[in-house]
């Protein structure tokens, strides 16, 4: 009963190395008698083609010093005699024959540390074994040796040989595997196992992907596979020999023996795609030739490697299938991107975080965000790893909640208490209601460790104090408190202006065009045409407005916006400071809402006259909320303004918004514009919200 080991350079490399190696022979050798096999010292190989005499020195003590700390006494000396003559014969061979003796010093010192741990020891010569390119003849002298002498221990040089000619010769970079298994092969031993420094073969390079992962078994076509393109960790023509002997190959990790390692043999591969690997500028996603789960649909191969570079941002020159396996080439310089990518879509599980989603809000904005969860929610798991589940819905009167996720509005009683006695860690909370009371329930939400996503602006334009309260609560219960969507739906405003406060980036004015109704009116308004009055009317029937439009031409919209705005700039704003001048006189305001709408129709040729002298000087109007520095403080207002062509805000139509910060680092401002109305609009942004 054979058991044959082979150790790589990195293994053996310091006497620290060897020490740990002598553990795992011992360990084996209880089993049967073991034939270790093993490469030259790590760098060794590379020193003695360098034809380099300083080279040559450094390894003559780099192979002392293991010596010297492995052994004492007369047995120290006498190996160090031993490899003295050693380092004298190479000094005296042919340059071509330099390279071999690498193997000849590392195997010198371990077969005498193992004779000197009480183990019959027998080195072994492979230059009289190893016949270049005859395994049969190879077999023969190997059990021909073997038979000759008993062993507890047979050890032997990696990677040298002769030729048919009987010439020196070596197997190839890598060759000491291939070594290995041919003694295994010869002697049909029960175990083949390939130490290196890696746990076992992985499903890419962990130097350029470090994600890659032990492949725990795998095929002998699969190996092949792999290490003939790019896979360093096993010598290609190792395969071969043992899958001819029905031999399983072991690749392991000598730093940690009892770690993740690597069978190969002549079992099915379990997973349609095997691993990734390199070579110069082309990539090989290798395929199993069968697997066992042939039941299970796999997606084009093709398809997802397209997808996987497109989202790295890589144009691959071509992606061409190849037996069972894709090769794709991409330029050089973003290789390790492109590995990166392939490895993370097809080895790599996102790990999924599941997301409770208890909603606030029956209107427009709430369902559109309901369908977009529903038809988003196999995209977002892939691309993100959450997994959002909608296990709470309510309206203004009632709530229902189903933690499987199919909830059905109907139960009274207190929606938020009813969350805080079932919500899951990790659940949020999203107010997509137009509540003036919700926010005083956020801090228990919060408390609690529960998220809260909220498009209601109401909640962020109250006292200062309570804001800042709400902020407070947020931080020291790491949940998260979001709310995008207040200030110009789908815009990424707040988040601009505040990453700006954060990062010393003082505010020097904001500039908001945010009511969206009145731009509206006031981008389509013509002198001659539909008055002010009717355009008010038909945009409040249109929901456009407020459900009594007076808060819009009031400016009680645009001031919550603006509170907002400079709350997030670090500028602690108070309703009270804002200087707020209605669209129209106060004494329209008053009465009932048809008497409104009577008064404003009235004024309409003050209304005309207004917007006429405003496009004669070459401006049109906007509803402007502002906050300015000034040597005495901050100042705000919110009123109609004459702007001129120069202005950002003198090309907004519709329901565009826009806003203006000026600030200290930059010379130029910065503009934001872009629809600031609409359900989905706000409801992409919640999620958006929901998600980073």
């Amino acid at each position: 009963m054979y058991r044959v080991l082979k150790f790589g350079g990195s293994s053996v490399a310091s006497a620290t190395n060897v020490s740990r190696v002598l553990d795992i022979v011992e360990q084996e050798a209880r089993k049967g008698c073991v034939i270790l096999v093993s490469s030259a010292i790590s760098g060794c190989t590379d020193a003695l083609l360098s034809g380099d005499p300083a080279q040559y020195r450094e390894m003559e003590q780099r192979h002392a010093d293991i010596v010297r700390r492995l052994f004492t006494g007369p047995e120290r000396e006498a190996l160090q005699q031993k490899l003295d003559e050693l380092f004298r014969q190479m000094r005296e061979a042919p340059s071509d024959e330099t390279v071999t003796f690498g193997e000849l010093f590392s195997t010198t010192i371990l077969a005498a540390k193992l004779a000197t741990e009480g183990y019959k020891t027998v080195w072994l010569d492979s230059r009289d074994m190893v016949v270049k390119g005859d395994e049969p003849k190879t077999y023969e002298l190997i059990r021909a040796a073997l038979s000759k002498q008993k062993a507890d221990i047979f050890v032997a040089p990696g990677f040298i040989c002769r030729d048919a000619d009987g010439k020196v010769s070596t197997l190839g970079r890598g060759g000491s595997d291939y070594t290995a298994a041919l003694y295994a092969a010869a002697v049909a031993a029960d175990s083949l196992q390939i130490w290196t420094d890696v746990p076992g073969i992985m499903t890419a390079n962990p130097k350029q992907v470090p994600a890659a992962r032990t492949i725990p078994r795998m095929s002998y076509t699969a190996a092949l596979e792999m290490a003939s393109h790019g896979a360093k960790v096993l010598y290609a023509p190792t395969v071969a020999p043992a899958m001819a002997a029905k031999i399983d190959i072991e690749v392991r990790n000598s730093f940690v023996p009892n770690g993740k390692y690597t069978v190969v043999n002549a079992e099915k591969d379990a997973s349609r795609w095997i691993g990734v690997a390199s070579e110069g500028g082309t990539i090989r996603l290798v395929g199993a030739a069968d697997t066992q789960d042939v039941k299970r649909p796999e997606p084009d191969g093709k398809e997802v490697i397209f997808r996987a570079l497109e989202e790295a941002g890589i144009q691959a020159r071509s992606i061409k299938k190849d037996g069972n396996s894709f090769v794709i080439s991409v330029r050089e310089s973003v290789l390790e991107q492109a590995l990166r990518a392939i490895h993370r879509s097809f080895f790599q599980e996102i790990p999924i975080q599941d997301v409770p989603l208890f909603v606030a809000g029956d209107g427009a904005v709430a369902q559109a965000l309901l369908q977009m969860v529903r038809q988003s929610a196999g995209t977002v798991k892939e691309r993100t790893g959450k997994h959002l589940r909608v296990v709470g819905r309510a309206n203004s009167l009632r709530y229902g909640i189903d933690l499987g996720g199919q909830p059905v509005i109907g139960s009274e009683g207190d929606y938020i208490d009813a969350i805080l006695k079932v919500a899951p860690k990790g659940s949020v909370f999203v107010d997509a209601t137009n509540s003036k009371t919700l926010y005083k329930r956020y801090a228990d939400l919060l408390q609690a460790g529960i998220g809260i996503v909220s498009s209601n602006r109401r909640s962020f334009a109250i006292p200062y104090a309570e804001y800042a309260a709400m902020q407070v609560a947020a931080r020291e219960n790491g949940a998260m408190l979001r709310y995008e969507t207040t200030v110009g739906a789908a815009l990424p405003i707040l988040e601009s202006i505040s990453r700006g406060a954060n990062s010393c980036d003082e505010v020097l004015s904001i500039e908001a065009v945010v009511s969206c109704t009145l731009n509206q009116i006031l981008s389509e308004y013509q002198s001659g045409g539909e008055s002010f009055a009717a355009m008010v009317k038909r945009a409040a029937e249109a929901g456009l407005t407020e459900p009594d439009p007076r808060v819009d031409l009031g400016g009680q919209d645009a001031l919550r916006k603006l509170l907002i705005l400079s709350r997030e700039a670090g500028v602690r704003l108070e309703e009270g400071q804002v200087e707020v001048t209605p669209v129209v006189p106060e004494t329209l305001m008053q009465g009932s809402i048809g008497q409104f709408y009577e008064k404003l129709e009235s004024y309409e040729p003050n209304w005309a006259q207004q917007a006429q002298e405003a496009a004669r000087q070459g401006f049109r109007q906007r509803f402007v909320a502002w906050l300015e520095k000034t040597p005495e403080g901050f100042r705000a207002g919110i009123g109609l303004r004459n702007v001129p062509p120069v202005h950002p805000a003198y090309y907004l139509r519709g329901t565009e918004n826009a806003i203006i910060v000026r600030s200290a680092f930059h010379p130029y401002p910065l503009v934001i514009q872009g629809p600031g109305e609409g359900a989905r609009e706000a409801a992409s942004s919640i999620l958006n919200d929901i998600l980073r």
